[in-house]
């Protein structure tokens, strides 16, 4: 689609978040936007080709019967699908859900049921729980993404071939004009302290942190980022999707994370910029061979998030990759991002994932009042959440007058940066004391032996709970557990040392790239038991 047939955009395409890499689309039709590296030959998609296909999604829809405020499944690997089926669905004025695949069956069952979802686009071939959970449901509009049919051919009643259907449908689309707060996409919460919650965000609370993007730290058309972590995940679509194809540049998406392909991708491609949960760089930056053989002299800029950074990680990837490394933080429902870069170029101190944004409020909460060090961090901006879906006591808990109440903790310095130290509900008490993980964590990671390090509380007879650790040794470590407890005695308070440590080859991680807190527990449990 050519540029000058969508020079007079309709104020529904303006006020639509499905639209918002349309003025790139306009100025570079013919230029890359993803390579998808999911099959055997790189799929390469121009702006032209993602925007034509977009409206065919919306036309699929539509003609489905599936229209403003219908909830829609969908569960896609990370291939240029993902990305065509998000936003084209919002341009119908149905609502997303994306799927976090790797969640049990239970789960998944559970989403499609809250979210009330007519509609389902599946890789099934790839993500077979979740073909199963909505042959369950009794969907009967359900598209089988990348399959060629193949699902039909295993017994699946009801698939049509997505890429057929897509072929059939129209190439041009008006979208409807939708109102103030109306719901854009609603994914939901890993589910890790019970059930996954439901995070309604609207068109334009999303297009306005689009378009602070695009005003204070716009990208250049000639960046590109990799991808490995799930399209699914907000690091993914707010640390490369959002802010790169908005500005004209391109993206290389990884079907997922490896560390050699992950390397190679990086070298290969010229990327200029990557973001990534700090497992992914702690793991590659175990294979200092390809490192050193590699070309990253496109590489400028690296950004751990979505889970604790340590300092010594963010030095680590400095010196191996000699590139400027930042900490990024952002939360589903709080934006999704509103600290990050300070105004004026500041360059923020380790351990900082930075300043306040320039829109939008935030202030530290604790004990029921404002604290200008120390506290939960409080958020009020356009991009919030809506509300959580079908969960009015947690929206009357959460959020007060506008005000996100994130459940994270952080100080700030008195230059304005802050740092995260922990979450609300990760924080425990032992024996009268109140003890934050990230502290010990910080601790363990001092010694020059270990690599990562995650601390969890375990039962204790006296004081209720007592911290317990899982730690990764680097490869020469001659450090032992009990050595490991010793360090932390004569450093810290006696309180809040590990009274159980297991060494681990790798920290356990969910499918998003965040600690398997559930996974460390069952390994310190087996370690007592072959203790005993």
């Amino acid at each position: 689609m050519s540029g000058a047939g969508r020079t007079s955009r309709s104020l529904g395409r303006d006020s639509n978040l499905g639209y918002w890499l349309g003025d790139a689309a306009d100025a570079f039709p013919d230029r890359v936007a993803l390579i998808d590296l999911s099959r055997s030959v790189p799929r390469e998609v121009t702006y032209a080709e993602l925007d034509e296909r977009m409206d065919r999604v919306a036309n699929l829809l539509s003609d489905a019967g599936i229209g403003t405020g219908d909830r829609f499944a969908l569960s896609i690997g990370n291939r240029f699908e993902f990305v065509e089926i998000l936003f084209g669905g919002m341009r119908c004025g149905a609502v997303p859900v994306p799927l976090n695949f790797k969640l049990s069956e239970e789960s998944l069952a559970y989403i499609v049921r809250d979210a009330a979802c007519r509609a389902a686009f599946v890789e099934t071939a790839a993500t077979e729980r979740s073909a199963a959970v909505v042959e369950r449901s009794g969907i009967e509009r359900r598209w089988d993404v990348g399959g060629d049919g193949r699902r039909r051919e295993r017994g699946g009643a009801g698939w049509v071939d997505y890429e057929g259907a897509l072929a059939e449908s129209s190439a041009r689309f008006d979208p409807p004009a939708l109102g103030a707060g109306y719901p854009a996409f609603q994914p939901y919460t890993s589910g890790s302290t019970g059930r996954p919650k439901g995070v309604v965000l609207s068109h334009e609370g999303q297009l306005w942190w689009v378009r602070c993007l695009r005003k204070y730290w716009p990208a250049d058309p000639g960046d590109r980022a990799l991808v490995a972590v799930p399209l699914y995940h907000k690091n993914a679509m707010a640390g490369a999707i959002k802010p790169l194809l908005q500005a004209g540049a391109s993206v290389v998406v990884l079907p997922g994370f490896s560390p050699a392909p992950f390397l190679r991708a990086l070298s290969e491609y010229r990327c200029t910029q990557v973001g990534a949960v700090p497992a992914v760089f702690a793991m590659a930056l175990d294979h200092v061979d390809l490192i050193a053989e590699l070309d990253f002299s496109a590489l400028r800029k690296v950004t751990l998030g979505s889970a604790p950074v340590q300092p010594e990680l963010m030095y680590a990837v400095e010196r191996a990759f000699d590139v400027e490394v930042s900490e990024s933080y952002g939360l589903t429902e709080g934006g999704p991002v509103m600290i990050g870069p300070a105004p004026g170029g500041r360059r923020a101190p380790k351990g900082s994932c930075g300043a306040a944004w320039p829109e939008g409020e935030i202030k530290l909460v604790r004990d029921g009042s404002e604290d200008p060090e120390c506290g939960e961090l409080w958020v009020r901006n356009p991009g919030v959440t809506t509300g959580y879906h079908n969960l009015p006591e947690v929206n009357a808990a959460r959020i007060r007058d506008g005000w996100l109440a994130t459940g994270d903790l952080f100080f700030r310095d008195g230059d304005g940066f802050y740092y995260f130290r922990g979450r609300t509900d990760d924080m425990f008490n032992s024996g009268g004391e109140n003890i934050y993980p990230k502290e010990v964590e910080d601790l363990l990671l001092s010694h020059p032996d270990v690599l990562d390090a995650v601390v969890v509380p375990v039962p204790h007879a006296l004081k209720g709970a007592v911290p317990a650790a899982a730690v990764r040794l680097g490869s020469e470590a001659s450090v032992t557990a009990e050595s490991l407890k010793r360090y932390t005695l004569e450093r810290g308070p006696a309180y809040a040392h590990p009274r159980r440590i297991v060494l681990l080859e790798e920290i356990p991680l969910t499918g998003v790239g965040k600690v398997d807190r559930a996974a460390i527990l069952d390994a310190l449990g087996h370690a007592e038991e072959n203790a005993e």
